[in-house]
């Protein structure tokens, strides 16, 4: 086990992370207007008309001339709103790659695959398919659908946190109390003991530290939340700035150029560094990239990602290739990464061929994201003491001890999905009521939408 990765109403309940409200369903894409030379100003996509009411004649399509700029307006042989299953597919990869790296620590999986990044990007484009409606709603219900699942998490974590002899205050005074504020609005990084607890128990002395740690997505994902307003404002007057200035950002304060002490600066570099990843996903929302060509686009990602190893070469950490610990890699890299992801990205309302055979397992892992994200990197505690008893059964452990010990993560890895199974039955459902959904113990399927 390693540190922390630095990581509607629909057919499949909404798996987005966190969740979107009915009226925020995928849509095929539709680029909006925008003039050719760079740097133009342009316009976000028009909304689609609304469907017909039943019995109601749909309105002719008036010439098959049509200039590109105007509006579309769906015929019968349209595709109904539904999932964008590449983009779902894509999540659920990046939920089981966090898994594997905080249990194996392989640093070269952050290069194979950069799952934070690729959260922030699909993130990015649902907020900006979101952001066509009134701001101030949007971000209320985003923070709905987040804090409920963290809450949840809290209520379960801090408790044992002060059971198991945690003192804060004694420590730290009364300005404890506002720190402990960010269990409940993470604007800062939570409190935890360093050390809590007892060696040899089922909950390890860093038992702690494991638990907080994937917080810090929490936080970043509300810093994007809140800023988006007036990020996809800057997006839709200077694309291409406003995409790089992250970048530009990460090498100013993440190369120790320029030091940001504190909370902030945590929350400032993370922002940096996956701020571009999220605005990626307007460009993928509004159309942008689809009005590149593509072997420029892919060619000028490769460019970019090259760049992200080469720096990191120059930089390696303790644990090598471990791009969470080198923040100018990262950024590029992951952009480079998603860039080509969301160039070659498909519109699939169904998993096709042999990946149809997992669709259950991806609509599970979305409908249940951030409950997965919150507590898999604990469960990996309870999962490694699961395997230690196998050296205490009778007979058992004593023929099959030297097979135990060689193969020990891939048992863990095998007993921690039961784990997070049950996790998903105890407090998966916290999404269900955030989501003002009707609420399943195992959504891997589809479901019906609670009447309001």
């Amino acid at each position: 086990m390693t540190s922390p990765d630095r990581p509607r109403q629909d057919p499949y309940d909404d798996g987005s992370w966190p969740p979107l409200p009915p009226e925020d369903r995928w849509q095929p894409s539709q680029a909006g207007a925008r003039p050719a030379h760079a740097g133009a100003t342009y316009t976000a996509p028009p909304p689609t008309p609304p469907a017909p009411r039943a019995g109601s004649v749909p309105a002719p399509v008036v010439s098959p001339e049509r200039p590109p700029e105007a509006p579309v307006v769906a015929d019968a042989a349209s595709p109904k709103p539904g999932r964008d299953r590449y983009l779902d597919l894509l999540r659920a990869v990046a939920l089981v790659r966090v898994v594997f790296f905080h249990l194996f620590g392989w640093a070269w999986l952050t290069v194979l695959f950069p799952s934070m990044g690729v959260m922030f990007a699909l993130a990015g484009s649902l907020m900006a398919r979101s952001l066509a409606r009134p701001a101030a709603g949007v971000i209320r219900g985003r923070l709905r659908r987040l804090l409920p699942p963290m809450w949840a998490f809290s209520l379960v974590v801090v408790p044992v946190m002060f059971a198991l002899s945690w003192k804060p205050v004694r420590e730290e005074g009364l300005w404890w109390f506002v720190k402990l504020g960010s269990y409940v609005l993470p604007l800062g990084s939570p409190p935890y003991p360093e050390e809590n607890g007892s060696a040899g128990g089922w909950l390890e002395t860093s038992w702690a530290d494991q638990a907080a740690g994937p917080l810090w997505y929490i936080r970043a994902y509300l810093l994007f939340v809140l800023a988006s307003p007036l990020l996809i404002k800057a997006f839709r007057r200077l694309p291409w700035v406003t995409l790089l200035a992250p970048v530009a950002l990460t090498a100013v304060i993440g190369t120790g150029l320029v030091t940001v002490p504190g909370t902030f600066g945590e929350g400032l570099l993370d922002f940096a560094v996956f701020g571009s990843c999220w605005i990626l996903g307007f460009a993928h929302h509004d159309g942008l990239l689809k009005e590149v060509p593509r072997y420029i686009a892919v060619s000028s990602a490769t460019i970019v990602m090259g760049f992200g190893l080469w720096w990191a070469s120059g930089h390696l950490t303790e644990e090598g290739w471990n791009l969470d610990e080198i923040p100018l890699a990262q950024a590029t890299w992951s952009l480079g990464f998603c860039a080509v992801l969301l160039v070659y990205a498909p519109s699939w309302q169904k998993l096709p061929g042999r990946l149809a055979g997992w669709d259950g397992l991806v609509t599970l892992a979305n409908n249940r994201a951030v409950t997965i994200y919150l507590w898999h990197n604990l469960l990996l505690i309870p999962a490694a003491h699961l395997v230690d008893e196998l050296w205490a059964v009778p007979w058992f452990g004593d023929t099959f001890g030297t097979y135990i010990e060689e193969s020990y993560e891939v048992l863990v890895l095998f007993a921690v999905w039961p784990l997070i199974g049950l996790a998903i039955l105890a407090f998966g459902w916290v999404e269900d009521v955030a989501a003002k959904r009707r609420p399943r113990l195992w959504p891997s399927g589809p479901g019906r939408a609670r009447k309001a």
